[in-house]
């Protein structure tokens, strides 16, 4: 898992290619920009929005992770005037996966979305799907883009996705995210979270299951692993935390609030978080490893959910985000590389969780605008 890129499976990705511990390349720009340059960041995602690159052609069965990534991210950048909202809308209701019957809804399989048309098979001639290869995380990002627009939930089967989501819970809590032969983690756990939290109705999960199998996620250090006992990670941990919020289990802004108890150990947790901030000021998603640009997201927005954002050096945070900032719009991993719609997402993101003018304000738990978040579009 940890050598894949970023897809609708890994919701971040692996930074294993640096265990070699190289560092990255310098800057393309002889010295940072100072500011950040927002409509050359537009004008990267509406070419994103009208035609992907060749370089993207692996990442096809994703199509809808990226999609999420571009349309999301130019609602943050306060330019969703370039998006057909209603072309868009019934676009993504294209992958919806669907039943020939509802007695099929306990045949075990997850009837969400697909993440492309590469893994979405037609119906045999009795309507049934032999090839059902809907995924949970294309169904979270499809159901992102839909509430990003302004689509109506209500419209969608609700019931279809959360009754034959429960397939994917297992005994322990966790989720895999297609109905046969996957891996299950935290990431899952968060996906089923956010569609249950979106959609108003938790009859898609277990939550005390999901809870108990998060905590058991907690390593020694504070941080969270994707798997009980595993290494702690920026990504995991944003998926533990933000699934606890979204459930209820959390209260927003925790560390302001009297109580003395929490279901976790947050004083580790706030350790882990703080020390991820390196000396170039970026993110680094596990001890010993490089600034990148995402983990000023995954270990910010937990930092944001949790009420200890205020303890991190922003100017110093911005400073690093800007030498990851390409000149004709974007962001790279790091310094010096070339932009992907990947980190340009998260790098949006954390430009608004640092209140940068001319963007839209950021719901840290769902990882799109407050606007989306509450319908007010």
């Amino acid at each position: 898992m940890d050598a894949a890129p970023a897809t609708a499976t890994n919701l971040y990705e692996s930074d294993d290619e640096d265990e070699q511990g190289s560092s990255p390349p310098p800057s393309f720009f002889s010295s940072p920009p100072s500011s950040f340059e927002r409509d050359r960041h537009v004008a990267y995602l509406d070419m994103m929005y009208n035609v992907l690159p060749h370089h993207y052609q692996t990442q096809e069965i994703n199509r809808l992770t990226l999609a999420y990534f571009t349309i999301s991210g130019l609602h943050l950048l306060q330019a969703s005037d370039r998006v057909d909202s209603d072309k868009v809308a019934g676009w993504v209701l294209s992958f919806l996966a669907r039943p020939g019957s509802k007695a099929e809804l306990k045949n075990g399989q997850f009837y969400g979305f697909h993440g492309s048309r590469t893994s979405q098979f037609p119906p045999d001639e009795n309507g049934v799907l032999s090839h059902n290869g809907s995924h949970l995380a294309s169904t979270y990002c499809a159901i992102a883009i839909l509430k990003t627009v302004g689509f109506n939930l209500s419209n969608i089967d609700s019931e279809l996705i959360l009754t034959s989501m429960r397939n994917l819970q297992q005994p322990d809590g966790s989720f895999m995210p297609i109905h046969v032969g996957a891996e299950t983690d935290l990431r899952f756990v968060y996906c089923a979270a956010a569609i249950c939290f979106v959609l108003g109705d938790w009859s898609g999960m277990d939550r005390e299951k999901a809870k108990d199998y998060i905590l058991q996620c907690q390593s020694y250090d504070g941080g969270f692993g994707l798997t009980p006992g595993s290494e702690s990670h920026g990504g995991g941990t944003y998926c533990a935390v933000a699934s606890l919020r979204l459930m209820g289990f959390i209260e927003d802004e925790h560390l302001s609030k009297s109580a003395s108890s929490s279901v976790i150990n947050m004083p580790l947790l706030l350790s882990w978080c703080l020390q991820r901030q390196a000396a170039d000021g970026g993110f680094q998603g596990r001890a010993n490893k490089p600034s990148d640009t995402c983990y000023a997201f995954w270990v910010g927005a937990v930092l944001r959910i949790l009420g200890g954002y205020k303890f991190i050096d922003k100017i110093a945070l911005r400073r690093f985000l800007l030498t990851c900032q390409y000149e004709f719009g974007g962001f790279s991993k790091y310094p010096g590389e070339l932009p992907d719609l990947y980190h340009s997402y998260y790098g949006y993101t954390t430009f608004s969780l640092l209140e940068e003018p001319g963007l839209n304000p950021l719901c840290p738990e769902l990882g799109m605008t407050d606007l989306a978040a509450l319908e007010i579009i």
